[in-house]
């Protein structure tokens, strides 16, 4: 930006402003009294009071005073009256010290006026404030120009804002000088604060919303250790719809939940909280992991076509050592044997919840005392610069030498990956350890079983082999005579309307007595009331009435399961 076109000394251009508007009131009155005559303005002489006219480009001069039907070009105006016009603040330093050139009258009604000639430091204290001499050195060394954006100006009860803009130039006789443009971007400022203060509003919904939706404390089953937590996404992110959830079964096995529903905000955490919902009424029924998956993938084309989730529903059963489990398009659980050694359950694994069209299947893996699992979002393993498969061989490297409680090992987990408040997706992870008993636990956590072989006779055995066990546990005499009746009525039910094989489990943990019978019959028993005059039909109203709980569910293999519950005594 040069400025040596210009005749007139950028330090006089006030003055220059002032003579100029002079001389036009006395000429408008000199026009008011006679009428003009025509006349050259190249041979034009100066009248009194009039400033030397400034020279335009290619030669031609431009009369300060002169006044003219037909408006005046940009080449005509000079330096001072361009800028006197800009409604923005603007102020021309030159020199190493940036004395004070030229300052416009926006800029001395936002800030006050200015002694032209004094150096920054002294006549510019808001700028010194904002620190913009430092940047107008660096401007005038490198002729490039610097912009600084929304600096606070405090004036009066309500703060201003304005962008700078320095600008290099260059001064007659190779004196170089900065330009400073000041833009008032108050009201955007505070429209953007508004701005962010709804999204924090919204978002701080959304994450109460979803935080009301999930688990408020999880249940603790008899035979895992169980810990979750779950992590909204960085301040500037929408929460997402991952949840997890934790759910006893009865019989000491306990359903393993997590999903996550694809996009953001209270849209997602609402059909996130329908689903949850869905999933625990579903396990109610006890049915295998693979069939809860279908009913859901039916239940979230309902809820929101547009919306699909991923899923993962296991199943954990002490008395068979395994967990359970099928997937709806979501990550492999990770399971790590008591030696530390890690692998995935990755098979079988089907599409996402609300796709539609395929039909889900159930896996196994073992899963014994010492075992542990993780169960995760992929806010916890995904990165946008590295592959997934990348994200969950970090996570298998940390899991096999995580130990500890469940929760030390969510912490863990978390600080392995990287982990932080700012982290800019939710996530959830849930955690699951099965207890090794050994010394005293293991007389707390016992098991007991008979194959019922044979007709009639199996009833006695059974009486029999369930009144010694019993027994040998050292159960209060109530408690063993209950459990005695449960497994006499159990059996004799699975004998009337149940086939081989048939067999008989007895399971103590800390805190209940299970009985349960199981047969190669898969219809389910029903709780139903008998007449007075039925000789049958009353075992399952016997074993709802005496027991703190029953159930029934059909086994993998073809067949029944029927159980039912004990608290134990404190």
């Amino acid at each position: 930006m040069n400025f040596t076109r210009w005749s007139a000394r950028l330090p006089g251009s006030q003055r220059r402003t002032a003579a100029v508007r002079a001389a036009r009131r006395s000429a408008e009155q000199a026009l008011s009294a006679a009428p003009a005559t025509p006349q050259d303005p190249s041979t034009a002489t100066p009248s009194a009071g009039e400033v030397p006219a400034a020279r335009g480009e290619g030669g031609r001069a431009v009369q300060g005073g002169s006044t003219s039907a037909s408006p005046r070009s940009v080449d005509e105006l000079t330096v001072g009256e361009l800028l006197g016009q800009v409604p923005a603040p603007v102020v021309i330093v030159r020199g190493r010290d940036h004395r004070v050139s030229y300052v416009n009258e926006a800029y001395a009604h936002a800030f006050g006026p200015r002694d032209p000639g004094a150096p920054a430091a002294d006549a510019l204290p808001e700028l010194v404030e904002l620190g913009l001499v430092p940047l107008m050195d660096q401007v005038q060394r490198s002729g490039k120009p610097r912009t600084v954006k929304a600096r606070r100006i405090d004036d009066g009860d309500r703060p201003r804002f304005f962008t700078f803009t320095c600008t290099p130039i260059e001064l007659e006789a190779s004196d170089r000088g900065v330009l400073v443009f000041a833009a008032d971007v108050t009201d955007q400022v505070e429209s953007a604060e508004r701005l962010r203060a709804s999204e924090a509003r919204q978002r701080a919904a959304a994450v109460t919303l979803q935080r009301s939706l999930l688990p408020q404390e999880l249940e603790h089953p008899d035979d895992l250790r169980v810990a979750a937590t779950y992590q909204p996404g960085g301040t500037e992110a929408a929460v997402g719809g991952d949840w997890y959830d934790v759910i006893t079964l009865g019989a000491g096995r306990t359903a393993l939940v997590i999903g996550d529903v694809m996009g953001r905000g209270v849209r997602a955490a609402a059909v996130m909280g329908q689903l949850r919902t869905a999933v625990r009424a579903y396990a109610r029924l006890d049915l295998p992991p693979h069939e809860i998956l279908q009913l859901l993938d039916g239940l979230a084309a309902e809820i929101d076509a547009s919306q699909i989730a991923t899923c993962v529903y296991a199943v954990h059963d002490p008395s068979e050592g395994s967990l359970t489990y099928a997937s709806a398009g979501h990550l492999p659980i990770l399971v790590r044997e008591p030696d530390g050694t890690v692998h995935r359950a990755e098979e079988p694994t089907g599409p996402p919840l609300g796709t539609g069209g395929w039909l889900h299947t159930s896996g196994s893996i073992p899963f014994g005392e010492g075992a542990g699992a993780v169960f995760y979002t992929d806010g916890l393993v995904e990165r946008r610069d590295a592959d997934i498969d990348e994200g969950v061989a970090r996570l298998e490297h940390a899991f096999s030498g995580a130990t500890g409680t469940p929760e030390v090992v969510c912490d863990r987990l978390q600080r392995a990956l990287g982990i932080t408040a700012e982290h800019d997706d939710d996530l959830a992870i849930l955690v699951i350890h099965q207890p090794d008993h050994a010394g005293p636990d293991a007389d707390l956590f016992r098991n007991a079983a008979l194959d019922l072989l044979g007709g009639t006779e199996a009833a006695p055995r059974a009486r029999a082999f369930a009144s010694g066990v019993l027994a040998s546990w050292r159960f209060p005499r109530e408690l063993h005579d209950l459990g005695v009746l449960a497994a006499s009525e159990l059996v004799a039910n699975s004998l009337q309307h149940g086939t081989p094989p048939m067999r008989l489990r007895l399971r103590r943990t800390d805190r209940r007595l299970i009985v349960e019978v199981t047969d190669g019959d898969d219809h389910l028993p029903r709780r139903r009331r008998a007449d007075t005059a039925d000789e049958a039909g009353r075992g399952i109203s016997i074993i709802a009435t005496i027991g703190s709980s029953w159930g029934s569910r059909r086994t993998p293999g073809g067949g029944k399961a029927v159980w039912c519950e004990f608290a134990l005594p404190d």
